[in-house]
């Protein structure tokens, strides 16, 4: 199963449909967290920085923080550019840019990890 953190409803519908696999949608990482809390650990995270309250980052050092969620591979999908390499050591395993991903790299992730 992979998480989908966005704001844009829509556009966590979209990431949603490309992937094809099982997808729970949350519009903030608190909602993610607290599932998270919860005991439901994903296998793949799409993450959006710019969120409604706390933001990506807040989420992703959260998410590092605790030894069962550390080790989750997170896809930052975003307007901003960021490098992956920057972005490794919060678990990043790719970058997709909102205005030119294509379904397909979504699905790749998504076969990827789960």
């Amino acid at each position: 199963m992979i998480f989908i953190i966005d704001d844009d409803k829509d556009m966590a519908n979209c990431i949603k449909r490309a992937a094809k696999c099982e997808a729970r949608v949350f519009t903030n990482g608190v909602e993610a967290m607290f599932a998270v809390s919860n005991g439901e650990l994903p296998d793949l995270i799409f993450l959006d920085i710019l969120l409604d309250g706390p933001d990506g980052f807040t989420f992703l050092n959260e998410l590092v923080s605790y030894s069962d969620t550390v080790k989750i591979p997170v896809v930052i999908v975003s307007s901003f550019e960021f490098s992956e390499k920057d972005l490794a050591k919060y678990g990043v395993v790719g970058v997709l840019n909102k205005d030119t991903m294509l379904p397909q790299e979504i699905k790749v992730y998504a076969e990827k990890y789960t």
